[in-house]
């Protein structure tokens, strides 16, 4: 079997008909670990659980993003047995939906945070692709709609009805002017009719923010909460998942640095004095969380195996 190059990869994470399934994520990832070994490993000096990947001189020598080697499988083969275990516990998901933790066999499949590791491993992997091409803002943005597709994705797996929609929500007293809300994920375990007196999302339906990371997007996420339940006159549920918040930082120059991302005084500022969302997830939450925000935030893993079907009851 050839291996895949470089170039490939950069066409899968480019062109959209590339990564349309699970299948498509896995090989992705596949296939970038087994190229991992031909790039030059850097560990971080100031937190030494994290890494970058530093290209070849064709590459013009571009570093990747910063990796924590606390949940991404660096092994391609350790990475293929984790995958086919993730698979078959999807199945086991969708069939028991929230009994799925009374399971013993889950309780044993769950201690070590397998979920978190798997999703943050194909992202990081879409991810570093990504930060080899030229064009590094181009890289980012798809790289966020690659994670947003991968949660979809999941979600669908487990068997909810999961989408993107777009919503023009009609100012009160001025019923020409409308507000457009481009919703990441709407999701429910029921197929819904979003009928006249529902306007524009079911009560049975949470939305859902998707993004690679909450930095200079999390005052958005409160504040469309805030204004579509006004508009709506209902609470409407939201979720806000991230990936990370972390970002490499020249400290004392050196390039290879973490820094959190994570802005924990406005997060708690609108907590408390706009509105609560209804969850707050993150695929890696090392550097967000501690005693104060632990009640307001928690885990990919957490969310998937437990909060959601709460939420969707």
């Amino acid at each position: 079997m050839t291996q895949t190059k470089l170039a490939d990869l950069q066409d899968a994470v480019q062109i959209p008909q590339k990564l349309t399934s699970l299948q498509d994520y896995y090989h992705t990832c596949q296939s970038f670990l087994n190229l991992i070994s031909e790039l030059t490993r850097i560990v971080s000096p100031t937190k030494n659980h994290y890494i970058f990947y530093q290209y070849s001189q064709a590459e013009n020598f571009q570093i990747t993003r910063p990796i924590n080697t606390k949940l991404f499988i660096e092994i391609a083969q350790e990475f293929d047995v984790a995958w086919q275990q993730f698979l078959q516990f999807l199945i086991d998901l969708r069939q028991h939906q929230e009994q799925i933790t009374c399971l013993p066999s889950a309780v044993t499949y769950l201690k070590t945070s397998p979920i978190n590791r798997i999703v943050y491993t194909i992202q990081q992997a879409i991810g570093c692709i990504g930060d080899s091409l030229p064009n590094s803002n181009q890289a980012r943005k798809r790289a966020g709609q690659l994670f947003e597709l991968l949660v979809k994705l999941i979600l669908q797996e487990i068997g909810l009805v999961c989408e993107s929609r777009t919503v023009h929500i009609p100012v009160p007293h001025y019923p020409d002017i409308q507000i457009s809300y481009e919703l990441d994920l709407v999701f429910s375990r029921y197929h819904t009719i979003v009928a006249a007196e529902t306007r524009f999302i079911n009560p049975n339906e949470i939305i859902g923010s998707i993004k690679t990371t909450s930095k200079d997007r999390i005052d958005k996420i409160f504040l469309d909460k805030y204004l579509l339940t006004k508009l709506l006159g209902r609470n409407i549920p939201v979720v806000a998942i991230f990936l990370h918040d972390v970002q490499r930082a020249r400290i004392r120059n050196n390039d290879f640095g973490v820094n959190s991302t994570f802005k924990s005084n406005h997060f708690l500022g609108y907590t408390i004095a706009l509105n609560q969302l209804d969850g707050v997830y993150y695929v890696d939450s090392e550097t967000v969380l501690n005693d104060r925000l632990r009640p307001y935030i928690s885990d990919f893993q957490s969310f998937l195996t437990k909060d959601l079907w709460r939420l969707s009851k």
